[in-house]
């Protein structure tokens, strides 16, 4: 199976180097945004890289002195973020018309050459050769992993300009064999869904919570700091404004790799080939006293469970969080009161727990439903539990060999009222 990483790698550049980047970043994205606003013009817009290349191209070499792929990746980057725009539209989003300002500039392998320990990178002015500022390679980290892994080809990178210092982030990819889960070679699946919040950064299905206490204790911390040094108005306060950012940002990754690793290993203890986490179009309407920084963190999240459930064949999926934290997973019923905080109580059926909990189950059986085929082609079959999987219909399936035992501390014993036993999941 083939699979993709992007390594970050800092950039050792002097100073006449890094004018000749700028420059070349600064039209990299002028280019961008003209293709753009060509691609906006009349009632329709043009998404079509084809039709794009051919009725922009000209202008922008004539107008630039990119490179000619510079000029093609610039070109693809905006027809992306037309087609991205588009689609919102059509599943009834709001989006605007895309502007690119961030420092940055696409590279292939026309108009860069990647080697072991430097690269050469097209500018407006030739090329130019860049070291790479690498880690002990003796240290367990993403370039001991891949970039000086054999299986590992890198394929382009994304120059970025940030905090003062110039990055590389290098696309790479390799055919590896999966190692996937038993379930998988069988033809069946089994989903973990997971919900995100505040309180609780992440739920499972199968009970596992990762609290977002320490989140919002630094979260606030650093915007105290930075508040504070905001006053100052001075030069040095601003320097370490972004040192305060960098920080803050360090530690977040940190908080939300250990979560993603937490994810895939709940998902393979159990079996699961899917991992099904909500949409976050929105989430700020949905959850008021989520912040700016609780959607980084999620985009993050779901971002780092991606690329470390592939090498294991597990695929992830996302699904629409409406009125998952208002359904009972039990039997259905949806009403706002049947949430009450973190608590969740079905109005009509006898059924008590954990609000995200709950949520995390009908995560899950949202798209196991959507995903059900019923033919044996591969559909998922159940939504895995700490015991036992609810099915399509959401009834609870025991463990094999499970003769009605006590629930463990994940999930109390509920009235089964339908055959009057009691079920523990």
């Amino acid at each position: 199976m083939e699979v993709r990483r992007t390594v970050p790698v800092k950039l050792d550049v002097d100073s006449d180097d890094a004018a000749l980047l700028r420059e070349t970043v600064d039209e990299f994205l002028w280019a961008a945004n003209y293709v753009v606003d060509h691609a906006w013009q009349g009632e329709y817009k043009t998404a079509s890289k084809a039709q794009l290349q051919e009725e922009t191209y000209d202008e922008v070499r004539h107008q630039t002195r990119l490179h000619a792929n510079l000029v093609q990746n610039a070109r693809n980057k905006a027809a992306d973020a037309v087609q991205s725009v588009v689609a919102r539209w059509k599943q009834g989003e709001y989006a605007g018309k895309p502007h690119f300002s961030t420092p940055t500039a696409v590279y292939d392998k026309r108009c860069a050459t990647f080697h072991d320990e430097y690269v050469s990178l097209a500018t407006v002015d030739g090329r130019i050769e860049v070291d790479y500022v690498l880690p002990d390679p003796e240290r367990d980290t993403p370039h001991s992993r891949y970039l000086d892994h054999n299986d590992y080809e890198v394929t382009g990178a994304e120059l970025h300009h940030k905090w003062g210092e110039w990055f590389l982030h290098l696309r790479t990819k390799a055919e590896l064999e999966s190692d996937t889960p038993e379930q998988a070679t069988t033809g069946h699946s089994t989903v973990l869904g997971v919900d995100l919040g505040v309180n609780q950064l992440a739920v499972t299905s199968t009970g596992t919570f990762w609290s977002g206490d320490e989140f919002d204790h630094w979260r606030r911390e650093y915007e105290k700091r930075r508040a504070s040094l905001q006053q100052c108005g001075s030069r040095h306060a601003h320097e370490n404004i972004q040192a305060v950012e960098r920080k803050e940002t360090g530690r977040f990754k940190m908080t939300l790799h250990g979560i993603a690793n937490g994810i895939i290993e709940e998902a393979t203890e159990n079996g699961c080939t899917v991992i099904v986490l909500e949409e976050l179009t929105g989430i700020r309407d949905r959850v008021p006293e989520a912040a700016w920084g609780h959607k980084w963190a999620f985009e993050r999240l779901y971002e780092y469970v991606e690329y470390k459930a592939e090498p294991r064949g597990i695929t992830v999926g996302r699904v629409e969080p409406e009125n998952t934290s208002r359904r009972c997973s039990t039997c259905g019923f949806t009403h706002p009161d049947n949430r009450n905080g973190e608590e969740f109580e079905c109005l009509k059926y006898n059924y008590k727990n954990h609000a995200d909990y709950n949520a995390a189950k009908n995560i899950g059986l949202r798209y196991l439903r959507r995903n059900q085929t019923g033919d044996g082609g591969g559909a998922p079959v159940g939504v895995r539990l700490n015991r036992g999987m609810l099915n399509a219909n959401g009834e609870f399936e025991p463990p094999a060999g499970d003769s009605g035992q006590s629930g463990s501390p994940r999930e109390s014993p509920t009235l089964n009222e339908a055959n009057g036993e009691a079920v523990s999941e």
